[in-house]
């Protein structure tokens, strides 16, 4: 953490001093070093570390109105081949020669990647085995086991004859070197019995974690009649998650919700959670994915009576199943949803004036049609819409591609990243670029080229930036910042008057490095663009590091010995709300405190500086008279002061009145610990397994479900995105504190 020299001020002070602030936002990036600067330079005014504003003429934020809708075409992707019922297409992971179609019969086709091929052949045929028929039954999914180069396994979903229907998920091997499997090899790795003939879900899936994920109904017939998909002593409802290579027939992987209790019987007679369930609450999981990029689940959820929804599966997450259809009360009497907590809702839905059975589908990340970049394509099975769900401002936003003359059945997407559709009447359609829109995004895709770092060192600002630092910093998984700040020549920061938060101008731009160890890893830049809008951007850095490029959508990529999250446009917007005033960090007790300026080689208090350089609506006056934020790591500050700063810099950007969070919490620092609404304050999402739990718990940190969020990095976890990692030194402030603390 940044470690800064400060004037501080009491708790008690704070909000009186506050409201000598004049009101303001914003953000930036620059590097005083690369400045120009007249030689041997006088003390502006007022002792500040700069001696002038430096002119912006290139870091300004772009409008971000795009190039017009996306324009996609579908086509015959293999115009010589026709298929019985298709429900599902996929490659081998080190095999893009060939692909592999799952017919509902219970057949799998086999056939060249090659637009021109003219004849399939039979991988495998387990017909006499599947009750495919009426309703949704059939063979339902397939996957590769992720080394099935050397090991031949495939994995198959169906369902056999029983009481109406089982559902049967087994191990085939190929006894040829891969190019069929052999039936005689079957070995069931599990059995699940129906309660009646719909809502198979079906679809199988090895997540990146290596893992067999498997998608299962709420056991059929309509409004969950058994109460299945809220009742964890039950496989029905649900995705689960076990380890096929770990154990016979298979283990259990130990950060599955309920790992610890004894694996569940196909007949629904368990008395504990199941330890194969990995999330649950859904009705119907026709058809998921991961995202190649970020890891990501994706799920599209076929609805009730009137809607349909999508989404992104965290561990642990309950998707709210029969309680709530999509994010709506669903009206069910049963007795788990009078006392259900924390239920995720959809990132998307629509209702039935619009279609009638979602088919979920992939995150684009190919090469053929750089406009779907990062969007996540799915469609209608009754309607045939095929949409793009993209993220931005906070919201997913559906952008509707085309509607298409069939039944999408499901998706595929190959080796390549390129998406498919499948067709239920019998063909494999391709996405081809049908022109119109670029990039989705208003910036370029090198950061060399934004405009806010030098031309020929892209590590270094442009000479418009201006560097700035915090006394309290947002922990980064670890992380070195630097940041800066640009706003638009001849305008100015307004200062809120209330809570001391800049109000940047339109066109403002904020820069931060992020460096692990001495490698720049990522450059976030976070922009008011023309229409007022935020956004966030950001930028991944080459293995070179002679520049970074543009990432949509989000991904997470290994750098450094760390899985490191590059965020998605919306995720930037979680932290970045509108009552926090967006920028973060960007408040007037945050910039209180020294910075040595590299381009005078002076250090000087940041509010100060800024004053001399006019870049405040109206003069702040002496740093002296303004609140000042604590340093969470100066253990020369009573542990009180470190710990509401560490909060208030890392929780309150959520946790504060009129916030996002559906629970009432305060943690600002200015807030008395009695108006926070934590302590001694039982917890509204749930315990976590802690007896007797509170938000906090005086004296007791093991009894304190904030402790344990900090702990966590699942469903439960705080801070909720874009975080790998735990911040040790963090929890243990926060323990130390509410160890010390006598009482509320």
């Amino acid at each position: 953490m940044d470690s800064l020299g400060v004037n501080r001020v009491p708790r008690t002070s704070l909000v009186v001093l506050v409201l000598l602030v004049a009101a303001g936002c914003g953000g930036g990036s620059s590097n005083p070093s690369t400045g120009t600067v007249p030689p041997s330079p006088a003390p502006p005014p007022m002792g500040g570390g700069l001696d002038f504003r430096p002119a912006n003429l290139s870091c300004v934020a772009p409008d971000k109105s795009g190039a017009g809708p996306i324009q996609v075409s579908v086509v015959n992707a293999f115009p010589n081949l026709n298929f019985t019922q298709p429900l599902f297409m996929t490659q081998p992971s080190a095999d893009s020669s060939r692909w592999f179609v799952v017919e509902r019969a219970g057949r799998v086709r086999v056939f060249d990647n090659d637009p021109g091929v003219a004849s399939m052949q039979t991988f495998i045929d387990i017909s006499a085995r599947v009750d495919s028929g009426p309703g949704e039954a059939g063979l339902l999914g397939m996957a590769f086991h992720p080394d099935f180069a050397n090991n031949r396994e495939a994995f198959l979903s169906y369902t056999e004859d029983g009481s109406p229907l089982i559902s049967v998920i087994s191990r085939f091997r190929s006894l040829d070197g891969g190019l069929t499997l052999d039936p005689g090899s079957e070995e069931i790795i599990l059995r699940v019995n129906q309660d009646f003939g719909n809502h198979n879900g079906g679809q199988i899936s090895f997540g990146p974690d290596g893992y067999l994920y498997i998608g299962l109904g709420d056991g059929g017939s309509g409004g969950d009649p058994l109460d299945r998909a809220q009742d964890t002593t039950n496989l029905l409802g649900a995705l689960l998650r076990i380890d096929v290579d770990g154990g016979v027939p298979y283990a259990i992987p130990a950060s599955n919700p309920f790992a610890v209790n004894p694996v569940c019987a196909a007949d629904h007679s368990s008395a504990q959670s199941c330890p194969e369930i990995y999330a649950w609450g859904l009705r119907n999981p026709w058809r998921w994915s991961f995202d190649r990029d970020t890891g990501e689940l994706w799920l599209g959820d076929v609805g009730q009576n009137n809607w349909e929804e999508i989404d992104r599966i965290q561990l642990g997450g309950n998707y709210g199943w029969d309680c709530r259809e999509g994010a709506n009360p669903h009206g069910s009497a049963a007795a788990s949803c009078s006392a259900a907590s924390g239920l995720i809702d959809p990132v998307a839905q629509y209702d039935h004036t619009e279609g009638f059975s979602v088919t979920g589908g992939f995150v684009y990340r190919g090469n053929a049609i750089p406009a779907l970049a990062g969007r996540y394509l799915f469609a209608d099975f009754v309607t045939s819409t095929f949409w793009a769900l993209s993220e931005g401002q906070g919201v997913y936003t559906r952008e509707t591609l085309d509607t298409l003359n069939f039944g999408v059945s499901s998706f595929g997407e190959g080796n390549d990243g390129e998406v498919y559709v499948v067709d239920y009447g019998g063909r494999i359609m391709a996405l081809v670029d049908g022109g119109g829109a670029g990039s989705p995004s208003p910036l370029p895709d090198l950061l060399s080229a934004t405009g806010c770092v030098s031309s020929t060192d892209p590590s270094q600002p442009a000479n418009g930036l201006i560097p700035y630092t915090v006394q309290a910093p947002f922990w980064s998984d670890g992380a070195l910042k630097e940041r800066w700040l640009a706003i638009p020549d001849g305008t100015t920061i307004d200062v809120d008057a209330n809570t001391g938060d800049f109000q940047f101008p339109n066109g403002t731009v904020l820069m931060k490095h992020f460096r692990l160890g001495t490698q720049l890893v990522e450059t976030r830049l976070f922009m008011r663009h023309p229409d007022g809008d935020w956004a966030g951007y950001t930028y991944e850095w080459n293995a070179e590091r002679t520049d970074a490029n543009l990432v949509q959508g989000g991904r997470i990529a290994n750098t450094s010995g760390q899985d490191w999250i590059f965020p998605s446009e919306t995720e930037c917007l979680v932290c970045h709300t509108q009552v926090a005033g967006f920028s973060l960090g960007l408040e007037a007790s945050q910039l209180n405190g020294d910075l040595t300026y590299a381009s005078t080689s002076r250090t000087a208090n940041q509010l100060l500086t800024l004053d001399a350089l006019a870049m405040f609506t109206a003069p702040l006056g002496d740093p002296d008279g303004l609140p000042v934020l604590p340093d969470p790591a100066d253990g020369a500050v009573a542990a009180d002061e470190r710990a509401r700063a560490y909060l208030h810099s890392n929780c309150a950007g959520c946790h504060r009145p009129g916030g996002p969070t559906p629970t009432n919490l305060d943690l600002r620092f200015e807030t008395l610990l009695g108006d926070t609404d934590t302590c001694d304050v039982p917890p509204q999402a749930g315990d976590l397994g802690i007896s007797d739990a509170r938000i906090v718990a005086p004296g007791e940190p093991d009894r304190s479900v904030l402790v344990e969020r900090m702990t966590r990095r699942d469903v439960n976890a705080m801070p909720p995105v874009a975080s790998n990692v735990v911040d040790t030194a963090g929890v243990g402030l926060i323990r130390d504190w509410i160890s010390g603390l006598p009482g509320c």
